[in-house]
């Protein structure tokens, strides 16, 4: 069973700029995929999906349970918000339950 959230991010520039970013980023330590729309990054506790689509940034975050869901938005969040200093952005995770 896996507990899901995610969250919508509005961008002035393009969602793939922060896809990379944080692709990139985690790449450093974790077995991370990605193309300019679309990554994966697989974290020990879940795994985060990322989708650019214009000035769009979809993240999914999956995990085993609900301390380690809010564990994974945390680090995703505070990383995405490092990158994207000059922009605010609001990141909002709209959880979703859980999936088996």
């Amino acid at each position: 069973m896996s507990h899901v959230s995610h969250a919508h991010i509005e961008t002035e520039r393009p969602g793939g700029r922060y896809l990379q970013q944080l692709c990139k980023h985690f790449a450093h330590k974790l077995p991370v995929e990605f193309t300019p729309d679309l990554g994966r990054i697989s974290f020990p506790t879940g795994v985060c999906y990322l989708a650019a689509e214009g000035s769009m940034l979809r993240l999914n975050v999956l995990a085993r349970n609900e301390m380690e869901l809010v564990q994974l938005e945390d680090v995703v969040a505070r990383h995405l918000e490092r990158f994207a200093f000059r922009e605010p952005l609001a990141i909002q995770w709209v959880r979703t339950g859980a999936e088996r």
